[in-house]
Formats: C-alpha cells, structure tokens, sequence
C-alpha cells in the first residue's frame, strides 16, 4: 500500500515531526506543504511539494495528513477545514513515548519522544504532546491544547482549548486551564492558581 505522509508546516515543529514520522517507518513517502513554496522546495531533506491549500486538490488529497504548526489556533482551524473536508488526518507518537492502552486520542495529535500519556486521559484533536511532557491518569486536554518540553500534568487536570502550557510548567491534581490561555515557562499550577 502507499502510504503518502504530507506534513503540513516544515517549520521547526514540521520538522521535528518529519523526524518522528521518519522513525516510526510507517510511511513509504514524507513531503511537507508550506506557504513558504515555491521560493522554499526543502526542510531537513525533504521535499516542499506545495502551498497548505494545495492538499485539497486533486490527487493530494488521497494522501495522509498532519498538521504540524506549533500556533495553536492555526493548528486547530486547519484540523478542522480538514476533517470537514473528510482528508485522512493522522495522528503520530513517537515510538519512546509511553501511552496507555486506556488512554484516547485524537486526530491530529502529535507525541513527542519521552512523553507519557496515562491511563484514561483523552487528547483531543490536534494536541501536541512535546518532548519529556507528562500526561497523568484522567487528564483531559482539549482541541488544540499544547503541552511544551518537560510540561507535567498531574491526575484529573483538564487543559482547554487552544491552551499552552509552555516548558517547565506543571499541574497539580485537578486543575482546569482556561481555553486559550498561555501558562509562561516553569509556572506551577494549583487548583487555586491559574
């Protein structure tokens, strides 16, 4: 079977996640699409085949996708034109991460190396899950939701939309991060501190 890897946005975080798909040896072929095409045609050996508009056209919309843009917004508003679209959105973990067979995950999602996602935590739809991040048991992190390198969630946490938590920070046990917001680096949450 072949299977086509587009991986849309090769930016730093494209790139990193052209790695991973690298990887995980799943994919017979891995290109990126990018606003930066034509006058950019490469990110870290792979090729630029087009502009993020282009995947809706033709034959490239047979191929898989991932939307791999660290704007959370962007990232969330893509995934959806995406799924309305019915495209073949995937998601992605890194074969030294660690997910529970009980946890969910969503379309889209990325998993980064050395992650740890728990046992009934749910990632919804374009979740991207960095580097040494800790998902504890029956976290919920919603649409969009990012968690940066060395982020730790304690159990029960509930991360909203479009939310980042950026490196270093961490959740104690059943705190609710806002939709949208932006926790700076090495911040530590308690459910009365947000």
């Amino acid at each position: 079977m072949h299977k086509f890897l587009v991986i849309i946005g090769a930016g730093g975080h494209g790139q990193a996640v052209a790695d991973l798909a690298a990887i995980s040896e799943k994919w017979n072929r891995i290109a990126f699409v990018d606003d930066c095409y034509p006058e950019k045609r490469e990110a870290l050996g792979y090729e630029i085949i087009g502009k993020i508009n282009s995947i809706y056209e033709g034959e490239m919309s047979d191929n898989f996708f991932v939307v791999a843009i660290g704007n959370n917004k962007t990232r969330s508003l893509l995934i959806e034109d995406i799924n309305e679209a019915k495209l073949k959105l995937v998601s992605l973990i890194h074969p030294n991460a660690w997910v529970s067979k009980h946890a969910t995950i969503g379309k889209g999602v990325a998993v980064m190396a050395c992650a740890v996602v728990g046992t009934n935590a749910i990632l919804g739809d374009g979740c991207l899950i960095n580097a040494n991040a800790t998902v504890d048991h029956d976290c919920k992190l919603e649409v969009g939701a990012h968690l940066g390198v060395g982020v730790h969630l304690a159990g029960g946490v509930v991360v909203g939309k479009n939310a980042w938590l950026q490196a270093g920070s961490c959740a104690g046990y059943h705190v609710i991060v806002e939709p949208g917001v932006t926790i700076p680096t090495g911040v530590a949450l308690s459910p009365n501190k947000q």
